[in-house]
């Protein structure tokens, strides 16, 4: 379970913002090896991954990677600023451009943004879908693997920080990028089988 992180020193007490977030990177004072991301002001120490969840991850990056091609930039578990006060790592962020305009800035926008969830599902379905849908992420998968399924969430409505639409893809189905017309994506491709 995903708990928040002890207090940084230097920091006062509060929401921090995700200016102040990425300086306490630049300046060093978190580095790689502190495993945290800011949801909502908060810093939250990042639960370590099992199996699963790291076979999700490689899965997700897969099935994008050979789905998306040069169309986009595929992100695995890097940094992405989603608003003022939220620099979550999601384990896959597809981003317009080329990898060239993210060599110094993080990106603030995407395409399409994929969390896999074996023990954070509620976090992803309630903070992470909040704060994707208020940074208007227009897609978001939540790849469920104890539910051996996939979320997609679409419409974003920024104003109330949530998604019109919720559908639910099973594993023989394929689901449609909308903002890249022609990308599919099987979800036998995305969700780790547990059952062998």
């Amino acid at each position: 379970m995903d708990v928040p992180a002890p207090q940084i020193p230097g920091v006062p007490a509060g929401r921090v913002s995700a200016e102040e977030y990425l300086r306490l990177i630049d300046e060093g004072v978190l580095g790689p090896d502190d495993r945290v991301e800011l949801l909502e002001g908060v810093v939250v120490s990042m639960a370590a991954q099992n199996a699963p969840h790291a076979s999700g991850v490689a899965r997700a990056y897969r099935a994008l990677f050979l789905a998306v091609g040069d169309r986009a930039v595929l992100r695995p578990q890097l940094t992405f600023v989603a608003g003022g006060y939220s620099v979550p790592e999601p384990d896959i962020a597809v981003v317009p451009g080329a990898y060239e305009d993210y060599d110094a800035v993080h990106p603030r926008t995407a395409l399409l943004i994929v969390e896999v969830a074996d023990t954070s599902l509620a976090q992803d379905r309630i903070t992470k879908a909040g704060i994707y849908a208020a940074a208007g992420i227009p897609e978001y998968w939540i790849v469920d693997v104890r539910g051996q399924r996939v979320e997609v969430y679409r419409e974003p409505v920024p104003s109330e920080r949530c998604y019109r639409a919720r559908t639910f893809a099973q594993r023989k189905e394929q689901i449609v990028l909308t903002a890249l017309p022609g990308v599919v994506v099987s979800v036998h491709d995305l969700v780790p089988v547990l059952d062998r």
